[in-house]
């Protein structure tokens, strides 16, 4: 997914917000539930970050694309992983950032943990 830097983005140093590369993750994972169905209902279950990080290897600069690409793993009883990595659009190859998330699915309702469902654990095994 190419994702655009804007010049908002950018903090007083000139290269974007360490709290931006974070969006752009929330970005590409969002849009992954969304292409697989996930429309979380909160009278119902779905997904939340218990954790999230990323780890900054190059500077970004505006103006420019990020190009940002997802993988999913470690599926559990109630949660997997989400890994995100960032390179420009015109520097291919060159990694920039990358980062991940630990989901996991929850009963909103009863505010526990709950098992992963059938159709979402087929999306990550």
């Amino acid at each position: 997914m190419l994702i655009p830097i804007r010049w908002g983005d950018m903090d007083a140093m000139g290269h974007v917000n360490n709290t931006t590369y974070f969006r752009y993750l929330e970005t590409i994972r969002i849009e992954w539930m969304r292409s697989i169905g996930c429309q979380p209902d909160p009278r119902g279950e779905g997904p939340v970050i218990a954790n999230a990080f990323c780890n900054f290897y190059k500077q970004l600069e505006y103006p420019g694309n990020v190009r940002v690409r997802m993988y999913v793993s470690d599926p559990s009883r109630s949660s997997f992983e989400s890994w995100g990595t960032m390179e420009r659009e015109d520097d291919p190859g060159v990694l920039y950032a990358a980062g991940g998330a630990t989901t996991v699915w929850v009963d909103f309702p009863a505010q526990k943990s709950a098992p992963l469902p059938p159709w979402m654990r087929a999306h990550l095994e």
